[in-house]
């Protein structure tokens, strides 16, 4: 069985809601629920590039599916937390300004026909998942020397 690397995009964003929801009210989902769904949403993150590459469906459509994708999932999730006061209002603005400048530079500053990849644009992308992952780290309560440690950290 083929697995298509839009599914596993489509994954990604079909958690968004539910994870959102789980940041803005932490009691509606086990703290473990929330981190095996995030983990989920990062792994497929990674293995939808891997898959489309390894298939030969890479594509500019299917690049910027995905990058809107991380966008809309970390500014709805990072705008859950806001709510509940777990990080700052304006860090899922800044996330979703971040992303239409990148949209723009890629496709009308540099005239290009797909989103213009960089090494600090990927550290980027990799980094607006941190709070949320510092978050639910923080709610499983592992170590709960660390609880408030992790919480002050995602804010």
């Amino acid at each position: 069985m083929r697995i298509q690397a839009h599914l596993l995009t489509g994954l990604r964003l079909a958690l968004a809601l539910p994870l959102a929801v789980a940041f803005a009210r932490p009691d509606s989902l086990s703290p473990f629920v929330v981190a095996l769904l995030l983990a989920a949403a990062i792994g497929s993150d990674y293995f939808d590039g891997v898959v489309a590459r390894r298939q030969g469906t890479a594509s500019a459509g299917g690049q910027l599916f995905d990058h809107a994708t991380d966008c809309l999932f970390v500014t709805a999730c990072l705008a859950g937390a806001a709510l509940a006061g777990s990080v700052p209002p304006v860090l899922p603005v800044l996330v979703a300004l971040a992303f239409g400048q990148y949209v723009l530079d890629s496709y009308w500053l540099h005239r290009r026909k797909q989103l213009r990849m960089s090494t600090i644009g990927r550290w980027n992308g990799i980094g607006y998942f941190v709070p949320l992952v510092v978050l639910a780290a923080a709610r499983l309560e592992l170590v709960p020397a660390l609880t408030p440690l992790l919480t002050a950290i995602a804010r």
